[in-house]
């Protein structure tokens, strides 16, 4: 690593900012770009979710102590944060600090990253050519020149689509007016728009859950609201989750009471439904399925989960599963049909490293397309990434994380573990908080926020 040159830290949300820290701890200089107008931007749009995860698993060591000192005092360790308090009383407070406000640049987007004056093709010496990274300002676009680039983007801004096979379903781009934001504040912010109205709930995972228990609250209000969900898979199982076995009681409990809900009939189910096409007209929209059924909303929701922005990261020299769109050594072990957020080993910058030197993807992105992310596995990323960029080997390859069992957290599109938890829960967690999307109850982030989300 070119040592008198800082470190690109793409994201500064919560595993972005602290990468910021562990490299400050390091005597290494980072430079923070955040594409929103503040750290937490993309958490800013979940504020409403709470995490399934409490607070020991969303704060870093090294951004703590960074902070203690200020006088911050730490949120009570068992209590379960929505987005908005882990913005206002963790997020903002560490992003004011002079050590990372004179680093942050916000307003700021990554479009591209690339080696200074040579492309993906040459290798000559490649390993020894700062990077280049081009940025969008208000007023600019700007390259910087730096040793190494940790990506912690999260993809918030870019979700799955509603259609089956990857793809938008047919009509879904001209029907946007039709679709809702991914966890929408149906209550609150967003209330007009789904108050009285059908609306439908796309996806399986905790995004879908507390969106769908957030819309029976808004019912008892708006009796003239209708609730409809619908699943690619043939039945919710998954979504219910592990009840009393799940090891965050707030995530069951969300699993338990989404069952109740369906059976009551107060949430229409509909299963095996793979969304073919989206007809958008005055009295709505008509979404159809591949075996001919079709269903009528005014609003729908996809809670479809999240894939990488990889795009900006073309000329750089990646190794990635081409499955889940995660570093090779990592996808086998977050496969989303085999593994859940408590089940992947900790890793560091040895699982995560590339054939680009001193180019990392950590956080939510380094999971790619697979949802089960929690906040705690990106802060331990982002350690032993500062200790490889630092040089001290040791340290970078000896990675130690505990992590809650999740009972049932694998899932199809649209699951996350550290999403954010619907309101009427006991203890709420919703948000992105296990995975990477918010819940009822968080572990980490939204789907792509299992631990916070707008920089992963």
């Amino acid at each position: 690593m070119i040592q008198h040159l800082p470190v690109a830290v793409i994201g500064a949300g919560p595993v972005g900012l602290a990468a910021a820290a562990h490299l400050l701890e390091r005597g290494l200089e980072p430079v923070i770009f955040e594409a929103g107008s503040s750290a937490g931007a993309a958490i800013e749009q979940w504020r409403h979710i709470r995490l399934f995860s409490p607070w020991r698993f969303n704060l870093d060591s090294a951004a703590v102590r960074l902070l203690e000192p200020t006088g911050w005092k730490s949120p009570r360790p068992t209590a379960l944060p929505y987005g908005g308090e882990l913005i206002d009383d963790y997020l903002t407070p560490l992003a004011e600090l002079p050590a990372i406000a004179s680093r942050l640049q916000t307003g700021a987007r990554v479009t591209a990253v690339t080696r200074a004056g040579i492309d993906k093709t040459h290798v000559r010496d490649r390993d020894t050519t700062p990077f280049l990274v081009r940025v969008e300002h208000s007023d600019e676009v700007r390259d910087y020149t730096v040793s190494a680039v940790i990506d912690a983007s999260g993809t918030w801004s870019t979700r799955n689509p509603l259609g089956t096979s990857g793809l938008p379903a047919l009509g879904e781009e001209r029907a946007t007016r039709r679709i809702s934001s991914p966890l929408p504040d149906v209550s609150g912010r967003d209330r007009t728009a789904f108050a009285g109205r059908r609306v439908l709930v796309v996806g399986a995972g905790h995004s879908a859950a507390n969106t769908l228990i957030n819309l029976v609250q808004l019912a008892k209000e708006e009796p003239e609201t209708r609730i409809l969900w619908a699943i690619r898979g043939a039945s919710a199982e998954k979504v219910y989750g592990g009840g009393d076995a799940d090891g965050l009681p707030a995530r069951g409990q969300l699993g338990s009471r989404l069952r109740r809900l369906v059976e009551s009939g107060t949430i229409e189910l509909h299963t095996g439904f793979g969304i073919r096409s989206l007809t958008d007209s005055e009295d709505g929209a008509t979404i159809s399925s591949g075996d001919g059924r079709a269903l009528a909303a005014d609003v729908v929701v996809p809670c479809t989960g999240f894939r990488p922005e990889l795009d900006m990261l073309r000329e750089l020299r990646l190794d990635l599963d081409p499955a889940v769109e995660a570093p090779t050594e990592l996808g086998p072990l977050i496969d989303p049909e085999f593994h859940s957020c408590g089940t992947v080993p900790p890793h560091g910058a040895k699982v995560l490293a590339h054939p680009e030197k001193d180019f990392y993807i950590v956080g939510m992105k380094s999971y790619g397309r697979a949802p089960t992310f929690l906040l705690a596995t990106g802060y331990e990323q982002v350690r032993s990434v500062a200790a490889a960029l630092a040089g001290d080997q040791l340290a970078a390859d000896t990675v130690h994380l505990e992590l809650p069992e999740t009972g049932v957290c694998s899932s199809d599109a649209g699951t996350s573990c550290d999403v954010p938890a619907v309101a009427p829960l006991a203890p709420q967690l919703e948000a992105s908080g296990c995975c990477s999307t918010p819940e009822p109850a968080f572990v980490g982030f939204p789907t792509g926020l299992a631990h916070g989300r707008s920089g992963s």
